[in-house]
């Protein structure tokens, strides 16, 4: 068997032993990217190899799965796989989200741990190379807010189910107390929680603004149509206001960039026969959509909406009140 194909089986036996459901043979060509027909002769190969594999019934189909997990000999991380998780530490750690940055430490300290002494000495030199030849380039902006207990009493609250209680130092009543369903945690250049009130409709709570924090007994299901990542996506970043229908028209000799930036989760990219890029979403948070926009200068053309063109021009009468020079206009 050539190293390509045993590297592909052990892929999926890795991907059946860390499925705790299990996966169809459709998830199976899906994840591996082949053929149903291929996952099919590639699980026939797994089973000969791992006969534990399990075969569960999930009518209309079945799934497939190694409840047992595989030997740590089958699991041992490489020096690549080690260093990008200590590089992921790192870029959490510089953007001052500590907590995370410690849990993914804590993961390499395990991974290490579990690794046989033989497999720790072959790949520590290539490690400590990869470590010392990569780094993060720091870019400027805020520190998010990331406060250990405060993110714990959260978390424990959603998988719980349970509503949370905090006294909320913004909004329209600083200092009210607020009782909420949480529904999610947004992580960016300032952390979010997501929850709703009695009126049952999704906002956003900034970390640092929270205080007196704390998970009450009392059951708060989410709404059963919720979805975290659709609320997010109809933002431009975190600020969520009316959703517009948003076209900008970038200039023919920023045509690389605009191919390969993503303004918007849901856009769609056009070019266009004077080699101008036509991008186009639907998004709220044109306050913020404006401030990104600064970043291209006069690049980008904002086709619409209007409200986004009014928001830019009031920006740039603000900007230029306080530094054009005397006398200009």
């Amino acid at each position: 068997m050539r190293h390509e194909k045993a590297s592909n089986l052990l892929g999926l036996a890795r991907h059946l032993a860390s499925s705790a459901e299990g996966l169809t043979l459709d998830e199976m060509a899906e994840r591996l990217r082949v053929g149903r027909r291929t996952a099919e002769r590639m699980r026939d190969a797994v089973r000969e190899v791992f006969p534990q594999l399990e075969e569960i019934d999930d009518p209309p189909t079945r799934r497939f799965r190694i409840a047992g997990g595989l030997d740590g000999l089958f699991l041992a991380p490489d020096a690549d796989e080690l260093a990008a998780l200590r590089g992921a530490a790192e870029t959490l750690a510089a953007q001052g989200a500590g907590v995370r940055a410690a849990a993914l430490r804590e993961l390499e300290r395990k991974l290490l741990a579990s690794m046989r002494a033989s497999a720790r000495r072959r790949v520590a030199p290539d490690l400590e190379a990869l470590v010392q030849a990569e780094t993060i380039a720091a870019h400027a902006g805020p520190r998010p807010f990331e406060d250990a207990g405060v993110l714990a009493t959260v978390r424990a609250a959603i998988k719980a189910m349970t509503a949370l209680a905090f006294v909320y130092d913004g909004g329209s009543s600083p200092g009210r107390r607020r009782e909420v369903t949480p529904l999610g945690v947004l992580f960016g250049r300032a952390n979010y929680l997501v929850a709703c009130e009695a009126d049952g409709r999704p906002r956003s709570w900034r970390f640092d603004r929270m205080r007196d924090v704390s998970a009450l007994e009392r059951a708060a299901l989410p709404p059963p149509d919720f979805s975290l990542q659709d609320f997010a996506d109809e933002s431009f970043g975190i600020y969520h206001g009316a959703l517009e229908d948003v076209v900008l028209v970038i200039d023919a000799d920023r045509r690389e960039d605009a191919l390969a930036w993503r303004f918007h989760a849901n856009q769609t990219v056009e070019q266009l026969r004077d080699g101008r890029v036509r991008v186009a979403f639907r998004a709220g948070g044109m306050l913020e959509l404006a401030w990104h926009l600064f970043t291209w200068s006069d690049a980008v053309e904002i086709v619409s909406p209007p409200s986004l063109k009014a928001v830019m021009a009031d920006e740039l009468r603000k900007a230029l009140a306080r530094h054009a020079p005397a006398g200009t206009s």
